[in-house]
Parts: structure tokens; sequence; C-alpha cells
């Protein structure tokens, strides 16, 4: 018997597809069939540009000719319940529990009597949380059979929220470790000449980039020998006002802003960078990280980033440090290009320990998800 797995996302990125293209490859020996739903086919706040044409599986757009944001609610779920009608899955894994859409499908298999699984990268300390609130998501939770989360404090927290820990497997969160491979991106363009620490973000408040300015200054300022540039990749709301930061602290030919980038774009940077740097201080997991991690770099992380307590080999791959304590990273960061340690045991570390987390471990753990979701 064909077991009919849906799995439904906002969009689908680099990320989605990399993880689904395992998926399907895995489920062919199982017995599933897989289909592949996006809300839409383009997303403002992630404007991913990919070739679905290159992957062996189609994916299902409910909203194909205008982006998920400029899209009515009322269309959006009318769209997706004709979709699942029309598939009748048997299990669908769901990216998420508030967003209505995600929550209209949650709601599709219980009137259907079907299994649906949750996607989740939330943790307790993503934001404040509020009692009420707490108890609205613990109902929801209570709905879902399995979960599928990004790593150890995103299982914490859905087992507070009631879940029982033999029903939440970890994996969620994983890159196409492959295309970043240093030996595959090592002969590319030098983006600049001189050494640099590389940092890619939204320009958002959360990911607290006016913080990495000021250590950056900060350590060019007390760095006895030849600092390292800054490249900072991305753009966003808050780019005029990181601008004049960076004018107004002298230090504008030594901070990079080359503006957003598609993954192939990234690639030059992640190749010949020295260090990453995520200094966020409030972020649901990060794979930008893991991304680092698999181009060989050792990695510099805010501990209040969702991958840190599975990512981060303290000393080993890289450092965690306080979002809020600038000292702290000024000094990381005059550790990392003073030579001081062992960079290439450290870049070595971050490729061997992100080999746990790739798309065909997704894969693995989402299968085992189904399983207990259609057994239990």
């Amino acid at each position: 018997m064909i077991l009919k797995i849906g799995t439904l996302f906002s969009n689908y990125g680099p990320y989605h597809l990399a993880r689904l293209e395992s998926l399907v490859k895995l489920a062919q020996y199982s017995h599933l069939e897989i289909s592949a739903l996006e809300l839409a086919r383009s997303e403002e706040e992630y404007p991913w540009v990919t070739e679905l044409e290159k992957y062996n599986f189609s994916v299902i757009s409910v909203i194909k000719n205008k982006t998920l944001e400029k899209t009515h609610t009322i269309e959006l779920l009318l769209k997706l319940n004709k979709i699942l009608d029309k598939l009748n899955l048997d299990v669908i894994a769901i990216s998420g529990y508030f967003n209505p859409a995600m929550l209209f499908a949650l709601m599709w298999c219980l009137w259907h009597g079907k299994r649906a699984i949750l996607f989740s990268e939330s943790t307790e300390a993503d934001a404040p949380r509020i009692w009420w609130r707490e108890m609205i998501k613990q109902w929801i939770v209570a709905r879902y059979k399995a979960a599928l989360v990004g790593g150890h404090p995103h299982k914490r927290y859905l087992m507070q929220l009631g879940m029982s820990e033999s029903a939440i497997f970890l994996g969620y969160d994983v890159v196409d470790n492959d295309t970043f491979r240093p030996e595959r991106i090592e002969n590319l363009s030098r983006p600049i000449a001189k050494p640099y620490f590389l940092a890619i973000n939204r320009f958002v408040n959360k990911k607290n980039l006016p913080f990495l300015i000021s250590a950056y200054g900060n350590y060019r300022q007390k760095f006895q020998g030849e600092p390292w540039d800054l490249i900072i990749c991305g753009d966003g709301e808050l780019r005029p006002l990181l601008e004049k930061q960076i004018t107004d602290s002298g230090i504008d030919e030594f901070i990079h802003l080359p503006g957003f980038l598609q993954q192939e774009e990234l690639l030059p940077y992640f190749a010949h960078a020295g260090c990453f740097i995520h200094a966020s201080r409030q972020e649901q997991w990060g794979l930008v990280v893991n991304e680092a991690m698999a181009a060989g770099l050792p990695v510099l992380v805010s501990d209040r980033c969702g991958c840190f307590e599975d990512l981060i080999l303290e000393g080993i791959n890289g450092f965690g440090f306080d979002p809020e304590n600038l000292q702290q990273l000024v000094s990381l960061m005059t550790k990392i290009s003073s030579k001081e340690l062992d960079l290439q045991a450290m870049e070595k570390a971050s490729l061997h320990h992100i080999q746990e987390f790739s798309p065909d471990h997704f894969a693995r753990r989402l299968l085992q998800a189904i399983e207990y979701a259609t057994t239990h």
C-alpha cells in the first residue's frame, strides 16, 4: 500500500529543495509517495531564485502569479483547501503552527482523519512567553502526531508544550552541504585581496548588525598587527543606518556591503573568508551557520541562536558569545585573526561536525517521524 505524504512550506528555497531531493530518493524504497507543496512560488521576505526544473520532483504552488505577501488570506486558504482535497494525502508535514495557512492545513488533517507532523524551530527563548498564548499553543501542538525539529532547544520547548519526547525527532535544520564543499569552491575568485571576517544577514533589528559593526571598529583600534576586513552580505531596511554608522566610525574602507546575493553568488565569499560571524540577538536556528561550517569555516556565533547548542563545539570549531557583550566579541575576533589558534584544525572540525546535519539526515529522521505518526 502506498502512503501519500505531503510537505508544506511557505516557499521552496535552496534549503528546502535539497531536503526534499533526499526525501524523494529515500522514499522510493519505503512505499511512500511525496507531494511537495508551497503556499506561493515567490516571497518578498526571502527573494530566492530557484531552478525547479533541475529536480526529479515537482512542486505544487498554491499561488503562482504573485508573492505570498500580496495574496489575500481567504484566497490562499480556498486554493489550499482545493489542492488538499484533490491530493487526499495521508500525512502532511507542516512548517510551523501559527501561520493561518499552516494552521488551516492542520485543521484539514483533523477534519479528514489524516496525520499531521510539525516542522518546528521555535525555542522558549525566541520571545517573551505569555501564559494564555502558551495554552493555545499547547492545544495546537497536541493535534500533531509527531514533530521534526532543529535541535535540542526546540525539542525541549515542544516537550514543555506537552508533546511526548518519543514523538519528537531531530534533523530539520539542514542545508545542502555539498554545495559549499571547500574543494568545490576554493578556486572561485576572491571578493577582496585581504583576509576578512564574513557575515550574511537580512538588515533587520534582530540580526544585531550595529553591534557587529561597533565590535569590528573596536577590534580595528585595538588589534596589534594587520587586522582583517569585514564583509557583510545582505540587504534590508536598516542599510542606510548601517552605512551611516560605518562612515561615522571612519571604517568604510574596511567594511564591505555587497548587497543581497543568491546562493551561488555567495560561494566566493564563503570560499575565501577566514571566519564567519553570526551576532543575532534572536534567531530560531541560523542556517547560514550550517553553510559556513559546510564551507570549512571557523564560526563565532551568538549564544541566542537556536543552532548554538547543536552546532558550536566551544574552542573546537568556534566560539559562542553574548550578543550584548561587545568586548567578548572583540576578544574573539582578535583571537581568531592573531594566529593564536590552529584555524586549520577548527576548519576541519566544522566540516566534520556539519556532516551530521545533512539533507539525508533530514530525510531519515522525517521517515522516522512518519512511521511514528502512522503507528501511534
